[in-house]
């Protein structure tokens, strides 16, 4: 990894960070980078919450990166779309037994109650949340 990429990647997830900290922001409408220092944070305090298990190597999961950015846009709030970087943050992907990417679990109050592995198409993804959302 150049020099670059790795200012940009420092970048992007300061951005991140001082977007979830802004409190004039009541809802989450974009993917939050999850790391273990924000993980329960989120799952705690939003009902309902995707997270997108990835990693940069890793092409199926950026063909369903547009996808989850969508997803987050388009639920704006209702269910926050979490990513966590596999490479990493390995303890939190072996908490979740996750062996292959992307993975997507769904969390209701907290805990995980369904979880799809691959690539979908993006009516399928909406078909999966909305059966999760009970």
């Amino acid at each position: 990894m150049d020099e670059l990429e790795m200012i940009r990647k420092k970048k992007m997830k300061e951005m991140m960070e001082k977007m979830m900290q802004d409190e004039n922001t009541s809802k989450i409408n974009y993917p939050v980078n999850l790391s273990s220092s924000n993980f329960e944070k989120i799952l705690k305090e939003n009902k309902y919450v995707v997270v997108d298990f990835w990693a940069e190597w890793c092409a199926p999961c950026k063909m369903i990166a547009p996808i989850i950015d969508e997803l987050a846009r388009e639920y704006d709030g209702d269910v926050v779309f979490g990513k966590v970087n596999t490479s990493e943050e390995q303890g939190i992907a072996n908490r979740f037994g996750i062996t292959a990417i992307p993975t997507l679990i769904f969390f209701r109050n907290g805990k995980p109650v369904d979880k799809v592995v691959g690539v979908l198409p993006k009516t399928e993804l909406i078909r999966w949340i909305r059966k999760n959302m009970v």
